[in-house]
């Protein structure tokens, strides 16, 4: 019998709810400083946050919305200057401690290393967003991999950065559940054949998750259970080691 001995988590909108007032306002903040009069709303963010990758969603924002614009430098240059610009903003923004972790993540996280079982991370967030974000909330040493921004090529949908998480850990799908958000990342753990369970965001909650383990809108604790929005929870009301042995088999 295959034994559960990680688990994989995307970082925004799974570890915390960073995009709304995180992401968002730290690309506002970057276009400011940088002279553009560009502002992205919730509503506007809401349908950009669709596309993966800080530095795609500018590209793709532009294409979109102002196809007239050029810029000075190279896209490459112009993009990831601007890109950098954001960084330092959420990472301001995040040292404030305005963005906490998600209802029982921490928790889980404990849980899981007292058992023994492996964690890791793959998001197409920026490798300094998710260090800056674990900071004071979770001890990066936690996690054996840390896959993030543009590690692999291609991001998600794409299976890439969980089959880099599976090869670098010398594990097999079989042997992994992960945590995402999205519809997104859904697909790409699917594609790299792993199992996942969802916990819903303001920005998620309508996503397509068919395929999924189980679709919650949070991870839950003993006091303050979660809501069931797809899936049998076998009789759980939160996310802690014993139901994810269940969810694992199923």
């Amino acid at each position: 019998m295959t034994e559960l001995k990680a688990l994989i988590f995307d970082v925004d909108g799974t570890l915390a709810d960073t995009e709304r007032d995180g992401h968002r306002l730290a690309f506002n903040a970057a276009f400011k400083e940088a002279g553009f009069d560009w502002f992205w709303d919730e509503n506007l963010y809401g349908k950009l946050i669709e596309v993966a990758g800080g530095k795609e969603r500018i590209k793709f924002y532009l294409s979109e919305y102002l196809p007239d614009f050029l810029p000075e430098k190279s896209w490459d240059e112009f993009l990831l200057e601007l890109h950098k610009l954001k960084t330092k903003h959420y990472k301001v923004l995040l040292s404030q401690g305005v963005i906490p972790l998600r209802v029982g993540v921490k928790r889980l996280l404990a849980e899981a290393r007292e058992r023994g079982l492996r964690l890791a991370i793959a998001t197409t967030s920026a490798l300094p967003n998710v260090e800056a974000l674990l900071a004071g909330r979770i001890d990066q040493s936690w996690f054996e991999v840390i896959a993030a921004g543009d590690i692999v090529e291609r991001k998600k949908p794409a299976g890439d950065i969980y089959c880099y998480v599976l090869a670098k850990m010398n594990l097999s799908s079989e042997e992994c559940l992960v945590f995402e958000d999205s519809n997104q990342g859904l697909v790409a753990a699917s594609s790299a054949g792993l199992k996942t369970i969802v916990t819903v965001n303001g920005y998620t909650q309508n996503h397509d998750f068919s395929g999924a383990c189980l679709v919650v809108d949070c991870l839950g604790e003993p006091n303050q259970p979660f809501q069931v929005l797809a899936g049998d929870s076998r009789g759980f009301d939160y996310i802690n080691l014993d139901s994810l042995e269940v969810f694992f088999r199923m």
